[in-house]
C-alpha cells in the first residue's frame, strides 16, 4: 500500500489513511474494529484488504455518520454501531469478539464534515448555532453550559485543554456576554474571543484554543480516550494491532503514554524499597510515530497536526 491512497467520500479527507492502514498488518479473514467511523474512508480501505470471511465493526456516536454509513456501505460482513467508543469494551463483549479483534483503529477529533457543516456549531469560520456535540442528542450543548459555568472553571478549561495564554481574560468576557444572552452563534463567541485577545498568532485565528477547548470539554474527549485505550488491550487478540491518529498535543501525550506504560513491565510493589514483583508489558510500540507527508500537508492543511502511532498486543 502506498502514501498515496487517500479517501475522499463526502468531501472528508482521511488523514494518514495509507499509514494508519498499513499499520493495522490486515489479515483478509481477520475481526477489526474502527471505532470513528466519520465518512468511512478508513472503513473503506480496510474492507477492501478484508476476505468474505473478513469482518468489520464499526462505532459512532454521531447520527450524521450512522445515515451515512447505512446508505453507503451495505457489504455483508460490515457492520455500523451508534455509540460512543468509550463503549469498546462493552460492544466487543456483547458481538462475542472480546480478546479476538485483530486490529482497533481511532481516528481522533472531530471529522471535516462536523467543521464543515456550521449547523454543527464546531467551526469558528462558519456562522451557526454553538453546539458543538458529537452526538447532538446527548449532553449539554456549547451555549448552554457557557451560561452557567463559572468564570474560574471556563478560564481553567480554556487554559487546560486548549493552552490558551490569555485563558483568564477570555473567560471574564465570555462569561459576562454569555449570561446577557449575548453569545448564541459561532460568530459571537469568535468575534468576541478576537476582540478581547491582546495578542494574534500569525496564520491562527485568536478563537482557534478556545473552540478547541470548549469542544473538548463539551464531548469529555479526553476522558473518553483513556477509557477506549484501556478497553482497546482488553478487545485486541494476540498480535492485535491498535492504531491511532491524534490531532492535538493533548491527545497525543496520552496516547503515547499509554502506549509507552503497557509495553513497560509495571512494579506491583512501587512503594518498597527493593522490586518484589512487576506485571508483563501488554503492548508492543511498532515503529516511531508517523506524521503526514509534505504533500498531504498541502492537500489538506488540516492534517499538519497529526500524528500517528502504532502498537501491538502482547
Amino acid at each position: 500500500m502506498t502514501a498515496s491512497l487517500r479517501a475522499l467520500d463526502a468531501g472528508h479527507y482521511s488523514v494518514l489513511l495509507a499509514e494508519s492502514i498499513e499499520g493495522l498488518a490486515i489479515k483478509p479473514e481477520g475481526i477489526y474494529i474502527d471505532a470513528t467511523f466519520g465518512r468511512g474512508g478508513h472503513s473503506r480501505a480496510i474492507l477492501n484488504q478484508l476476505s468474505d470471511k473478513g469482518r468489520l465493526i464499526a462505532i459512532d456516536q454521531d447520527p450524521a455518520a450512522i445515515d451515512y454509513a447505512s446508505a453507503h456501505f451495505v457489504e455483508h460482513n460490515f457492520k455500523i454501531i451508534h455509540a460512543s467508543f468509550a463503549k469498546l469494551e462493552d460492544i466487543a463483549t456483547e458481538l462475542g469478539v472480546l480478546g479476538q479483534v485483530d486490529g482497533v483503529l481511532l481516528d481522533l477529533g472531530v471529522s471535516s464534515p462536523q467543521l464543515d457543516e456550521a449547523e454543527r456549531g464546531f467551526s469558528f469560520m462558519r456562522e451557526g448555532p454553538l453546539d458543538m456535540r458529537m452526538n447532538p442528542n446527548e449532553g449539554i450543548s456549547a451555549k448552554d453550559w457557557l451560561q452557567e459555568v463559572d468564570e474560574k472553571t471556563l478560564a481553567l478549561v480554556l487554559k487546560n485543554y486548549g493552552e490558551e495564554r490569555f485563558a483568564f481574560k477570555i473567560a471574564r468576557a465570555v462569561s459576562h456576554d454569555a449570561r446577557l444572552g449575548l453569545i448564541n452563534t459561532t460568530r459571537d463567541l469568535a468575534e468576541l474571543i478576537e476582540r478581547v485577545s491582546p495578542k494574534k498568532e500569525k496564520n491562527k485565528h485568536a478563537a482557534t484554543r478556545s473552540f478547541q477547548a470548549i469542544r473538548i470539554h463539551i464531548n469529555q474527549e479526553l476522558e473518553v480516550l483513556k477509557t477506549v485505550l484501556e478497553a482497546s488491550v482488553k478487545v485486541l487478540a494476540p498480535d492485535g494491532r491498535l492504531s491511532v491518529i491524534s490531532f492535538h498535543s493533548l491527545e497525543d501525550r496520552i496516547v503515547k503514554h499509554f502506549m509507552r506504560d503497557q509495553s513497560r513491565v509495571k512494579d506491583l510493589f512501587p512503594g518498597l524499597p527493593v522490586f518484589i514483583a512487576g506485571s508483563e508489558p501488554v503492548l508492543k510500540v511498532m515503529g516511531k510515530p508517523c506524521f503526514p507527508s509534505e504533500q498531504e500537508c498541502d492537500e489538506n492543511p488540516r492534517s499538519r497536526s497529526a500524528v500517528l502511532r502504532i502498537a501491538q498486543r502482547i
